[in-house]
């Protein structure tokens, strides 16, 4: 329970992959890991049509890296290896040949919130307000930048990065793209998720998997972009700067 779970499921053509960590669905490594195979392996599966990402729980659907384990960074090497968790995530999603749909049922920061950029479409609840939290404390969001900027924009990805400790409201969030859609409660959000994933599951596989590989034109060198990027805040995170701000942020409200 301490390291999180992540559990599919697969129903009518639907793969469901949800993730969950009690320190509001936060990301360590092995969830980070984990997430990326299941979404690889419903990308893989002919029986798949589309694929749904959730996290459980009600106020946070992600809220990006564990800071337990940033903090126990030693090394370039472990700090690469541990941002390329969230490289892995996305670019499952990219290039999965399915539609990837994401229900954003509450706040998302940092990791979550490329996660909520990387995916096809994404639902949310009128309170899943957003937040780029980690030139807060001492990093950038290097890896989850090219996600974010691809579905919201070079300015508005600018003013997040930036503007590190304040909150986007979800209704911002989708004014600039990010939430396709918003609903006032997670039953409905629930139910219009399930009725577009039913639609999809019935809709052919082959015009999806081309329009996926349409929109996703131009991303193919972000294998080896999005490993450089991991270097960057592998390296950052090594510094005195950073440990004593995730220390200071750690110790408030995160």
């Amino acid at each position: 329970m301490s390291s999180g779970t992540v559990q599919s499921s697969l129903q009518n053509n639907i793969s469901t992959i949800t993730f969950f960590h009690p320190q509001s669905n936060s990301m360590p490594g092995v969830l980070l890991r984990s997430l990326a195979e299941e979404i690889e392996k419903a990308g893989k599966n002919p029986e798949v049509r589309v694929i749904l990402l959730q996290s459980e729980g009600e106020k946070s659907f992600c809220a990006g890296a564990s800071f337990d384990e940033l903090v126990a960074i030693d090394s370039l090497e472990k700090g690469t290896i541990f941002f390329s968790g969230f490289a892995a995530v996305i670019n499952a999603i990219r290039k999965a040949p399915k539609f990837v749909l994401a229900r954003v049922q509450g706040k998302a920061v940092g990791g979550g919130v490329g996660i909520a950029c990387a995916a096809d479409y994404t639902l949310a609840t009128d309170v899943a307000s957003v937040k780029l939290s980690e030139l807060a404390v001492g990093i950038g969001p290097f890896v989850v930048g090219p996600a974010v900027e691809r579905k919201i924009g070079t300015a508005a990805f600018s003013m997040m990065s930036i503007n590190a400790t304040e909150w986007q409201s979800a209704e911002w969030a989708r004014e600039k793209g990010m939430y396709t859609s918003l609903y006032p409660t997670i039953e409905e959000l629930d139910k219009a998720t399930k009725a577009l994933s039913e639609k999809l599951a019935s809709s052919n596989p082959d015009a999806m998997r081309e329009l996926k590989r349409v929109f996703w034109e131009g991303t193919d060198h972000w294998d080896q972009l999005l490993t450089e990027r991991a270097a960057i805040s592998g390296k950052l995170v090594l510094s005195e700067f950073t440990r004593n701000s995730i220390a200071q942020f750690k110790a408030g409200a995160r």
